[in-house]
């Protein structure tokens, strides 16, 4: 029988509280990225996706993606208008919590989803055609992989496993920014501009509220305030921390310095790798899902350089190849004495098939959906602000704002 437990419930709602503040520190981690006339559009494009994914998870988002389940695709609208959404536990997701504090940590995990793709197209997309994407990506794709995965759908009847978003969030992001740099093209600079973060300050600012965030995020999956929630959250700062040094030292013997804008792109990989396994491996396998995402997203990086792919900030290199890399090795270093399932090395390769089969199915329709989607949105609004625009920066020309006075 349910019944709500309130070292659960107050666990449950501070790492909300610990999501929330990853949009805003995703918009300051782009916002240093990019050049200093785009920083308010960027940031603009991460927090204008609070409000658009609030309405959407309000009126049936939530209920598509975690209502009663029809044959495996997606839930019905039993909770639409967060009906049945209230104070009484819901069984299936978290038996000793109030359902609405289930759904405003799920809420919180999908505004940030969207906005983490913003980072591939930054400094060419008008606002409305953002709005348009950003509503149509959450519904199509996240919605629908959030219910396959973690709402009863078939990919979870099968097995597979995805503890705090490694599929759902990551991988699903990463291949969809892939798909609108080929959509969107290339950005456009004036005669010797360069492409220089704007503020390495405010890069580490929104760094930081990022890994503090995600101390809530992967343990808060739990649901509970237990041994595996202890385990995702020493999982998640030790990899985080490897995986950085990994970028940097790989940086510093190629470059000859250790930049701070690497070191912290390697913290972001190895963030992003661990999160599907947060709550299934022993912390040994954390580090070593750290060392193999720090070497294998740098070199994603420069693959994706040397193809031209105009993807801003890295979008696909670090979320895309993170998220399918961390999802593969849960298959590999799941252990039943940790989070209650065994993957290959514990005598297991069913489950890595299983991973196999739930990374392609989730990345195959982030890529294909979102492809679509920008296709659609160009026809109906065009997806690339103009040339002249783009040199003259799309704070003053979006929304009239400046993020520097620089009189």
């Amino acid at each position: 029988m349910s019944h709500i437990n309130p070292g659960d419930t107050a666990f449950v709602l501070i790492c909300a509280a610990f999501v929330a503040i990853m949009t805003p520190g995703l918009a300051f981690f782009y916002g240093g990225l990019v050049r200093r006339k785009n920083v308010i559009t960027i940031m603009m494009q991460s927090f204008v996706s609070l409000g658009v994914v609030t309405l959407i998870w309000i009126v049936f988002g939530f209920s598509l993606a975690f209502g009663p389940d029809v044959h495996g695709i997606i839930g019905n609208l039993h909770l639409a208008f967060l009906n049945n959404v209230g104070q009484v536990p819901n069984p299936q997701y978290a038996p000793t919590v109030p359902f609405i504090a289930f759904f405003i940590f799920q809420l919180t995990v999908a505004a940030l989803t969207p906005a983490l793709i913003t980072g591939a197209f930054a400094d060419r997309v008008p606002f409305k055609s953002y709005i348009a994407f950003l509503s149509l990506w959450s519904i199509l794709v996240y919605v629908p992989l959030a219910h396959w995965i973690w709402g009863g759908g078939f990919l979870q009847q099968w097995g597979v496993l995805d503890f705090g978003g490694g599929m759902v969030v990551h991988a699903s992001a990463g291949f969809a920014a892939l798909a609108s740099v080929w959509v969107i093209g290339k950005r456009v600079f004036a005669p010797g501009e360069e492409e220089r973060p704007s503020n390495i300050p405010l890069i580490a600012i929104g760094l930081g509220l990022l890994w503090f965030g995600w101390l809530g995020d992967n343990p808060a999956n739990a649901m509970h305030a237990n041994g595996i929630a202890a385990q995702a959250c020493a999982n998640t700062f030790i990899a985080g921390g490897l995986a950085m040094l990994v970028w940097m030292f790989t940086d510093w013997v190629r470059t000859g310095k250790a930049g701070m804008v690497g070191a912290l792109t390697g913290v972001l990989a190895g963030l992003v790798a661990v999160t599907p396994a947060a709550g299934y491996v022993p912390t040994w396998a954390a580090a070593c899902i750290a060392l193999a995402s720090g070497w294998i997203c740098y070199i994603a990086t420069h693959f994706r350089a040397a193809r031209g792919w105009d993807d801003s900030l890295d979008v696909w290199g670090v979320h895309g190849i993170g998220g399918l890399l961390g999802s593969l090795l849960v298959g590999w270093f799941a252990y039943a004495s940790v989070g209650g399932h065994n993957g290959m090395l514990a005598g297991n390769g069913h489950q890595f098939v299983l991973q196999c089969a739930g990374v392609g199915i989730a990345v195959g329709w982030a890529f294909g959906m979102s492809f679509v989607i920008l296709k659609v949105v160009d026809m109906v609004a065009s997806i690339q602000v103009s040339h002249q625009a783009q040199l003259a920066g799309l704070d003053q020309e979006l929304h009239g704002e400046t993020a520097y006075d620089l009189a």
